[in-house]
């Protein structure tokens, strides 16, 4: 039976949400190699070690997999196999908003018959009465913001889930979206999106504005573009990497930037990984949102919170590279 480091939060770092509710600076995502690919006995070292080290954020959605509701069930399995004991010291969040199953009920949408099925569901895979945070995964126009709001009001006051969140939202719909939770007392408390050294659309397309003045926290997933801010693709794109096995190529002036970036950070005395981590969190994200596939990808991305802190003038080297 599993027993917890009794020195897990000795060093564990954690940003405040503005409601109060703490995160760790960095959060594990299940996303990819959580699922029906997975070997089960790996990810469950990974969630445990994580756990060891002070993280307490775990972040799944209903068609994390690939097969959809994997990565839940095996998450499920980990809970009962060990971690359950500590439910309380866990933020543990799931979404729904992309298709799901077969039919006009459980397809992309935001409408209260698919959000709380959904729940329901995902509930029952992870062996939970309710989730700390559950997020509407996608703007969905073919859905009113109101029809969402009020579902989502509707799972915290079941009980469901204790806050409330929205991803892949611009910054244009979160405005709408933060004042139609107003409105129904939604503790809505955070954003989700894709963000990271080579991927600034928050900056772009007004997320990251609205969600300062709305005083909504981010949490950052894919922060290293898929692998690609890594040192492994500093000499190119690897056989055994996620674009290797897809056979996908990066052009040449990408290719240039990950190597010049990976210098920078190895000047740094760091790997590229730790550096692009630190970039985030030195902009302001709640927390990073990592997804590993092996504890010693684990380990090198937390160690990154022993790194000094990235310089103005690395910053603006960083921007440089980019241009």
């Amino acid at each position: 039976m599993y027993t917890a480091n009794n020195k897990r939060y000795e060093s564990a770092q954690f940003n405040y949400l503005p409601n109060g509710l703490a995160l760790p600076k960095i959060s594990v995502g299940l996303w990819q190699n959580f699922g029906c690919e997975a070997d089960y006995n790996e990810i469950k070292d990974i969630i445990y070690t994580a756990f060891d080290m002070g993280v307490t954020h775990f972040d799944l959605a209903n068609n994390y997999g690939p097969k959809p509701g994997d990565a839940e069930i095996n998450f499920g399995k980990i809970l009962k196999d060990g971690l359950m004991p500590y439910r309380d010291e866990l933020i543990i969040s799931t979404k729904a908003g992309y298709e799901m199953w077969a039919g006009p009920y459980g397809g992309k949408g935001g409408t209260r018959k698919y959000l709380i099925s959904s729940l329901n569901q995902s509930l029952k895979r992870m062996g939970l009465e309710y989730v700390d945070l559950f997020y509407h995964h996608c703007m969905t126009p073919e859905t009113p913001l109101e029809e969402t709001a009020l579902c989502l009001a509707d799972i915290v006051r079941q009980g469901k889930s204790l806050y409330t969140g929205i991803s892949n939202y611009d910054g244009k719909t979160m405005h709408k979206m933060h004042h139609r939770c107003d409105d129904f007392n939604v503790p809505y408390i955070i954003n989700q999106n894709r963000y990271s050294i080579l991927d600034r659309t928050v900056e772009t397309n007004g997320l990251k504005e609205q969600s300062e003045k709305k005083k909504k926290g981010i949490i950052a997933f894919s922060p290293l573009a898929q692998g690609r801010l890594s040192d492994k693709y500093k000499n190119g794109v690897p056989k055994d990497s996620r674009f290797g096995r897809k056979g996908q190529s990066l052009d040449e002036k990408e290719l240039k930037q990950i190597a010049a970036l990976a210098e920078l950070a190895n000047e740094r005395g760091e790997t590229l990984s730790q550096m692009a981590i630190q970039w985030l969190l030195q902009q302001g994200v709640t927390s990073v949102l990592i997804g590993v596939r092996n504890k010693k990808q684990l380990l090198e991305n937390l160690d990154a919170l022993n790194k000094a802190p990235i310089t103005e003038a690395e910053m603006i080297k960083i921007d440089t590279i980019l241009i």
